[in-house]
């Protein structure tokens, strides 16, 4: 595990990309937001690589901000190699899932992120077996388990798909990579 001093570095960096990311697209009359994915478009399949760091507005960044930069940070407890794979893991199946069974619209937001980690964490602790990280799943299961509703589709306006597979690729990383 790197020093909490890389990875706060590490969050604050995020953290300050994602809001001149969001301060750019603002001024921009959310002109970024092309580069979100559209499912079963060729040409958008990339993106999922660049959805992720894109908001539809001010209110759209600070609800994904915070849990965003908590969870990381509790991934990062892990190690950095189960970090890696974590981030690689929930950004892969949330991109790809929403590419392939999203609803036709553009898809953007770290919510998939949000959720993969959340996902992770949930699950880790109890595949590792280690107090400490069974901790860490107890407490964020019990403090935001009632993000799971967020699964389903509740809104037009949400990507539920992107928390779903973000979910799916959160588990998968703690099902093969939390020990």
């Amino acid at each position: 595990m790197k020093p909490l001093s890389v990875q706060l570095r590490v969050l604050l960096t995020l953290g300050a990309l994602l809001i001149l990311i969001e301060v750019i697209n603002v001024f921009t009359a959310n002109a970024l937001n092309q580069f979100g994915v559209i499912p079963r478009s060729l040409s958008h399949l990339p993106y999922i690589f660049s959805a992720p760091f894109l908001h539809g507005s001010p209110s759209h960044l600070m609800a994904n901000l915070i849990p965003l930069l908590l969870f990381m940070w509790l991934t990062m407890q892990w190690g950095t190699r189960t970090f890696v794979i974590t981030t690689l893991s929930a950004l892969m199946v949330a991109g790809l899932g929403v590419w392939l069974f999203g609803r036709g619209a553009i898809h953007i937001g770290a919510s998939g992120m949000v959720y993969g980690y959340f996902g992770f964490l949930v699950l880790a602790g109890f595949k590792s077996k280690k107090i400490k990280y069974l901790v860490i799943s107890v407490l964020v299961a019990a403090l935001y388990g009632g993000m799971l509703v967020g699964i389903l589709p509740t809104s037009k306006f949400i990507s539920f798909e992107y928390h779903l597979f973000g979910f799916i690729g959160g588990l998968i990383a703690a099902w093969y990579w939390a020990r």
